[in-house]
């Protein structure tokens, strides 16, 4: 087995081998296809190379291996191949990744959560001197066939972004999640990348042509699952009914090309979150714990 620096061109057999691993043994310790893209692009943002921080793993011309470092300062994931769940192979993936981001971090903790059912990753994490320290994401699923929830936004535009779009995109952004993205930022380091796709990103548009609402749609054609990441609404148009209203419209467009199920993640303690994905559908089926260890 050996590790290379990230490449550009690795996304798509990334999310192709991904899936088959997802279709193999099901969803137990591996997000969706479409998390890649937006850990390795969104998340990074651009702050280093992705080389520097993302690691791909192979055995012969294989990918057995995936892994992304410093997101969010600290925090970092891996994906390993199922025949080496639990294995010497995925643990030196996770040392690389924690090493990685230590190194590259100015926080007192390390850390990357893990699905509860995973019991393989679980046990090799304490074995690396992690603890368990909270809950970190509800980890929700519904299914698309019948009749879809209602949606309604009198005034607004609900549609798919543009790459015009992307200064709106960059203040709503900031507006929902307290960031400080510019649209220069968010053009080129997130709308010009691998895997995104503007169709795909639906917003809401004020009538003042300020963007209120907006999420981005990802599909796994192989697995017939969709997934929402991420979802938000503009501070100044909170509590009407605008993020139900994109995710009503990605979630016909979804069932209109096939898929079956669509997931969504959304931080444990984040409670009009859930009630929002309550109202629409979704239900729980997974949690996941927060793991970390000083740096």
């Amino acid at each position: 087995m050996r590790m290379r620096p990230y490449r550009d061109a690795d996304l798509l057999p990334l999310q192709e081998t991904v899936a088959a691993w997802i279709a193999e043994v099901g969803r137990c310790g591996y997000d969706h296809i479409g998390e890649l893209p937006h850990r390795i692009y969104e998340n990074l943002r651009g702050r280093r190379p992705v080389g520097e921080l993302v690691q791909v793993w192979e055995d012969g011309p294989g990918i057995v291996g995936l892994g992304i470092s410093g997101r969010f300062g600290e925090a970092f994931d891996v994906f390993a191949a199922p025949a080496l769940r639990g294995s010497a192979a995925e643990e030196q993936m996770l040392r690389v990744a924690a090493e990685t981001t230590a190194g590259v971090s100015a926080r007192a903790y390390v850390g990357t959560d893990v699905f509860d059912c995973d019991t393989a990753r679980i046990a090799l994490l304490e074995r690396l001197g992690f603890a368990r320290f909270r809950v970190w994401d509800d980890v929700r699923e519904r299914p698309l066939g019948g009749a879809l929830p209602e949606a309604a936004a009198p005034g607004f535009t609900v549609r798919s972004a543009t790459v015009e779009d992307a200064d709106g995109l960059a203040e709503a952004r900031n507006a929902s999640f307290g960031e400080d993205w510019t649209g220069a930022l968010y053009r080129d380091e997130v709308m010009a990348r691998p895997g995104y796709d503007p169709a795909r990103e639906i917003v809401a548009v004020a009538p003042d042509g300020r963007i209120a609402a907006f999420t981005v749609y990802w599909v796994d054609g192989r697995n017939r699952i969709g997934h929402f990441e991420p979802v938000g609404t503009h501070s100044a148009f909170q509590r009407r009914g605008l993020a139900r209203a994109v995710m009503v419209e990605a979630m016909a467009r979804m069932a209109g090309a096939g898929i079956a199920t669509v997931t969504v993640n959304h931080n444990a303690d984040n409670e009009a979150a859930r009630r929002l994905y309550e109202s629409l559908g979704f239900t729980k089926k997974h949690e996941t714990y927060g793991y970390r260890r000083a740096t």
